[in-house]
């Protein structure tokens, strides 16, 4: 029998001690708001996507920023995925728009492409595709509408970084992505996001929105050659990236191959080693086609859903961290009151949220650790 002698959480981020170095250069630095290092690390970011990337907070400002720029507002409405975490949906909604939901497909987990012309109106202003767990959506046809119906499309990317769909990285061609720098995804900066984009218009636009609408940044007007005058064109938030986050993430991108090929690796692992529990739990479904898969969460689902808090709670009892990502937003009281939506209107998110669970996937997870959480799955279905 395998065994552990501490506490296996679901994620970890791996911080390397290059990293920690160049976080101590910007404390010593005597600047630490959005300065050099953010400029360096969207120019770093704007290269490995090929096109324009804008850092903010957090993926969620990042959402926010992005359906403002293209012009959603109250009124509106934006077709997207119950199974996700409910940023996606509030964003929408604090804009006094509609999130419209549309069901996922049973074995991917993420939206259902086919359902998704019929659930579009008159007032749908854009469709938000949410790639679960690091696997792409099926983006082809969802564009395809987009493009008849004369929609953006807002891919919600928070799990895809370094996700591919038919040999191509999410966020190097498309309309608008949005991806997490949060600490439990593949690359972090501390806390963070970033939107990429081609437009210059809604790339201007954004860039305000992230700092009160002032047309300088605090550098241009801070430094030796910058003015400190400046104008606000519109009233903005303050999302704007620091350069302690920036140091963050300058290194994570650098180090994204390396972690990713490692969380693919143990997910294979675990696929591999669950092979024989078909009678017992599914896995994330294959698409026919082409993808990379980030290796951001391994999901399983229990096939008998009420064994699941057993099962979290029999793995938690042997020190293994679980979660069930996620709880379809249309069963949240919120979204029931303000939209109406009930129990029922999506079989197959509802049939998901009852099921899964996220098992333990990061970098720095051992082989023997993996090796005795996959024990513990058996010992439990035995």
């Amino acid at each position: 029998m395998q065994k552990v002698d501490k506490f296996l959480p679901l994620s970890r981020p791996t911080i390397s001690d290059e990293t920690i170095e160049e976080v101590t250069k910007v404390l010593k630095s005597g600047w630490l708001a959005t300065g050099p290092l953010t400029q360096k690390f969207e120019a770093s970011l704007s290269e490995y996507f090929g096109r324009s990337a804008m850092c903010l907070t957090s993926a969620t400002a990042g959402l926010q920023a992005a359906l403002m720029a293209i012009g959603v507002k109250a009124g509106d409405e934006v077709v997207t995925t119950p199974l996700t975490f409910v940023a996606t949906s509030n964003v929408i909604a604090m804009l006094g728009a509609k999130p419209v939901f549309v069901d996922i497909e049973k074995d991917t987990f993420n939206i259902d492409p086919k359902k998704i012309e019929a659930a579009c109106t008159s007032k749908t202003k854009a469709i938000m595709p949410v790639h679960y767990a690091g696997l792409p959506v099926d983006l082809d046809p969802i564009y395809e509408i987009a493009k008849k119906k004369n929609l953006r499309v807002i891919e919600d990317a928070a799990h895809a970084m370094g996700t591919s769909y038919k040999g191509k990285k999410i966020g190097t061609f498309g309309d608008i992505q949005v991806f997490s720098f949060h600490p439990i995804k593949n690359m972090t900066s501390g806390e963070g996001g970033c939107v990429v984009l081609d437009s210059e218009a809604e790339k201007k636009t954004l860039g305000l929105q992230r700092f009160h609408g002032i047309d300088r940044s605090i550098w241009d007007r801070f430094s030796k050659n910058g003015s400190c005058y400046y104008d606000v064109v519109f009233p903005g938030f303050k999302s704007n990236m620091s350069d302690i986050q920036a140091a963050i993430g300058l290194h994570q991108l650098q180090e994204l191959e390396m972690l990713n090929i490692r969380r693919r690796h143990l997910s294979d692992r675990y696929r591999k080693a669950f092979a024989n529990l078909f009678d017992k739990i599914s896995m994330q479904g294959i698409p026919q086609y082409d993808f990379v898969h980030s290796g951001h969460l391994f999901p399983i689902c229990i096939l008998d859903a009420t064994k699941r808090d057993d099962f979290m709670a029999f793995l938690k009892e042997r020190s293994v961290g679980t979660t069930p990502y996620y709880t379809p937003l249309h069963l949240f009281s919120y979204y029931q009151k303000a939209f109406g939506y009930k129990k029922g209107d999506f079989p197959n998110a509802e049939y998901v949220g009852e099921r899964i669970v996220c098992l333990p996937l990061y970098y720095d997870l051992q082989k023997n650790e993996q090796d005795y959480i996959i024990e513990q799955v058996h010992e439990f279905f035995k």
